[in-house]
């Protein structure tokens, strides 16, 4: 047995540190939860106020648009019918309207800091490991402190999400810079091109499939954590699978999980398409 001499406790740190965060600066959490709650509501207002029809229409022209492949179309159509058959619409626009949030709050945050790593060997070996962290730490952790800082409901369940989903964009996108040829960017430099040009002009459209494949991990992964989300809150599919564990009602579960399979499936293949088509257009470019 260890010896309990030996033991350090960081408990009572962490705690007094999130304590006086609450104290001294609540007002600051406050706001910032009220600025993503009305855009949440918005994004919610939005998907959930279109006819489902038109929503088909809208993910079968974006798949249209990634692939250019009739067969997807009709296939993304069918599933989307089926999440509406299964009466499971709009929980699944609900928990769309929170994955697409976290999403664009994962871009907003990843793809600079990618740009920022793939730029400054310091901080990757800072970045690196902190990322490493955030996607080994159990989601659960995450919940805590987002719970104290921002209460209940939808704000700490995507935030919680942004810190299971960012780490893939980070990296994909500071992997898609480091790997643009050396030769294309010299050239550029030769030309003329400041650095700013050059990174907008010639690194991301170049490492464009890359960042695709990191927004296409992101998505899934913000997916994954509707049921752990739904634990603080958050309504949508997660809700229902969380209701049919509690009520010990097999059907219920795994209808909602249906519903999840299929939106991770569908936005997969948009996304996964778009990465394709961007990848085609470099290699014809």
């Amino acid at each position: 047995m260890f010896p309990e001499s030996l033991h350090v406790s960081i408990r009572e740190p962490i705690n007094t540190a999130v304590q006086a965060l609450v104290v001294n600066y609540g007002f600051v959490f406050k706001a910032i939860s009220h600025a993503i709650l009305q855009a949440i509501l918005f994004i919610e207002w939005i998907v959930r106020g279109l006819p489902w029809w038109l929503m088909i229409i809208l993910f079968m022209a974006l798949t249209w648009q990634a692939t250019r492949k009739v067969s997807l179309v009709a296939v993304v159509a069918v599933l989307l019918f089926v999440i509406g058959a299964l009466g499971l619409w709009d929980l699944a626009m609900q928990t769309l309207a929170l994955m697409l949030m976290a999403t664009l709050i994962s871009v907003a945050i990843g793809v600079p800091i990618g740009i920022c790593l793939a730029k400054s060997r310091l901080m990757r070996s800072i970045t690196l490991p902190v990322l490493d962290v955030m996607q080994t730490m159990p989601s659960f952790v995450y919940l805590i402190p987002a719970i104290m800082l921002f209460g209940l409901g939808k704000v700490p369940a995507v935030l919680a999400t942004i810190v299971y989903a960012v780490p893939p964009l980070i990296r994909l996108t500071d992997l898609g810079i480091r790997q643009v040829d050396s030769e294309v960017v010299e050239a550029a430099t030769a030309f003329g091109g400041s650095p700013r040009q050059i990174l907008f002009g010639v690194e991301l459209p170049l490492a464009t499939p890359t960042i695709m494949a990191g927004l296409n991990q992101t998505i899934m992964m913000a997916l994954s954590m509707v049921v752990v989300a739904s634990m603080i809150g958050a309504r949508g599919l997660g809700e229902q699978v969380l209701n049919g564990i509690q009520t010990l009602d097999v059907g219920k579960g795994l209808e909602a999980g249906l519903g999840i399979v299929i939106l991770a499936i569908v936005l997969d293949r948009i996304t996964q398409g778009f990465g394709r088509s961007k990848l085609e257009d470099g290699n014809n470019g």
